[in-house]
């Protein structure tokens, strides 16, 4: 089992989740996230005062799935997110160690489904 974490841009979200449900992965968890990386922020004047703003908007997956879906589960994430450009977002692959469904007590692989 792992749990697939990643960061993509905000207005990546809807073609990820897209890839995600064509190759049949439908539980995930979405929360959004600041921020930043190689892009380093930018700057931009409020009411003549120049701020630098270095923690950008991103949007962060978790997805556990058992070790056959890994690699479907990657290769979605990065045919929806990839623009080619600086930003586009990491993945972080761990090793889930449990995994317990509360509603039925069923653990590992069952659990996640």
């Amino acid at each position: 089992m792992k749990l697939i974490i990643a960061y993509i841009q905000p207005e990546r979200l809807g073609e990820v989740k897209k890839e995600l449900f064509d190759t049949e992965i439908y539980k995930m968890s979405v929360t959004n996230a600041l921020g930043c990386g190689q892009q380093r922020g930018y700057t931009e004047a409020y009411r003549g005062v120049i701020m630098e703003v270095n923690l950008l908007k991103k949007v962060r997956l978790e997805i556990a799935v058992n070790e056959d879906f890994v690699k479907s589960t990657l290769d979605a994430i990065i045919k929806g997110a990839r623009t080619g450009n600086i930003g586009d977002g990491k993945i972080f692959i761990l090793d889930l160690a449990e995994c317990i469904r509360i509603r039925t007590g069923e653990t590992g692989d069952l659990a996640i489904g």
